[in-house]
């Protein structure tokens, strides 16, 4: 029994010492990994958000992009970072939710190995092709796609556009080629030059191009058209079936503390609630759409996880 008190008083200096270690956190630079390239769609996200996060925790937030092996290189540095706050990494479904039912052998447990923060919000897919393809909406391209069988082929520089391209391909019955990219940055360029015909693009990385005119848009991923592109046409209209969010998050490495989690939290939702960061993500046709506890969050990955598995199946892909 005399044990009892010396545990009581462990547990107590151990919560002193956390929570001591939290009022002082961060004292250093924050590093916010991310696992595609610059010029991504996650990447200029991840900027915006580091900006102003830095700012509200009086420390610079550095993005350090670690792409390759479809987020499995960043996904695995995390994992394996000292869980003090001072690795963070900004991902989406492609590590958490897609990999797990897409690649054979993953060296890294999307729920054990990492700490949920946050979530952040959501960044809309979009289909493009070249400005100078004959179709000028979604039915148009996917019967054309159906006279030439096997001539055609889409890009896929991340899961979400696999899984998207491939769900298009299975619901429509078309017989087109899935070309592998390492970045959205190259697998535009290509669909630019003619070398690809088709592209589901992150909106974030893809919206210059829309702008400008050098490719476009059939359709968006999202239930309903974007604020940003609002005659857009969303590809379910066309695939009835299609059912497919990608998200965007925020995790530590496994073992966090809570208190500093929470703090990141808290200092996250305030940097999402302001006027000019709202604006910076909605130019990038980013829609804010936080979880408001990492709890919550936790739970979202947890059910994504189950969700992009029944995705992959019934897109017909097989893990490698």
């Amino acid at each position: 029994m005399k044990s009892i008190p010396r545990v009581l008083a462990l547990a107590a200096g151990l919560l002193a010492a956390s929570a001591a270690f939290s009022q002082s956190y961060p004292s250093m630079p924050v590093t916010m990994v991310v696992p595609f390239a610059a010029g991504s769609g996650t990447d200029a996200v991840a900027r915006v958000v580091a900006k102003k996060l830095g700012e509200r925790l009086k420390q610079p937030v550095l993005v350090d992009n670690r792409a390759g092996a479809n987020a499995q290189i960043a996904a695995q540095a995390v994992a394996k970072a000292k869980p003090d706050g001072y690795t963070l990494f900004m991902t989406t479904n492609t590590s958490h939710s897609a990999n797990p039912s897409l690649i054979l052998n993953l060296k890294y447990d999307p729920i054990k190995d990492f700490t949920p923060v946050a979530r952040v919000g959501e960044l809309p897919f979009a289909l493009v092709v070249n400005k100078d393809d004959p179709a000028r909406t979604l039915r148009e391209w996917i019967d054309n796609t159906k006279a030439q069988p096997g001539k055609l082929s889409y890009a896929t520089p991340n899961s979400t556009s696999l899984v998207a391209s491939e769900t298009i391909k299975r619901i429509a019955r078309l017989d087109v080629l899935s070309v592998p990219y390492k970045s959205s940055p190259q697998a535009l360029t290509d669909l630019i030059g003619g070398t690809v015909q088709m592209y589901v693009v992150d909106v974030g990385s893809g919206m210059g191009m829309i702008q400008s005119g050098s490719v476009r848009v059939l359709g968006v991923t999202t239930k309903e058209p974007l604020k940003s592109m609002p005659n857009v046409v969303p590809i379910v209209k066309e695939v009835p079936g299609f059912d497919l969010t990608s998200w965007n998050g925020i995790f530590g490495p496994a073992g966090m503390p809570k208190p500093i989690v929470d703090k990141i939290n808290a200092e996250l939702q305030q940097a999402l609630a302001d006027k000019e960061v709202q604006k910076s993500l909605a130019q990038l046709g980013f829609e804010i759409w936080p979880t408001k506890t990492p709890e919550e969050f936790a739970k979202y990955v947890g059910d994504q996880l189950a969700h992009w598995n029944t995705l992959v199946k019934q897109a017909g892909i097989r893990a490698q």
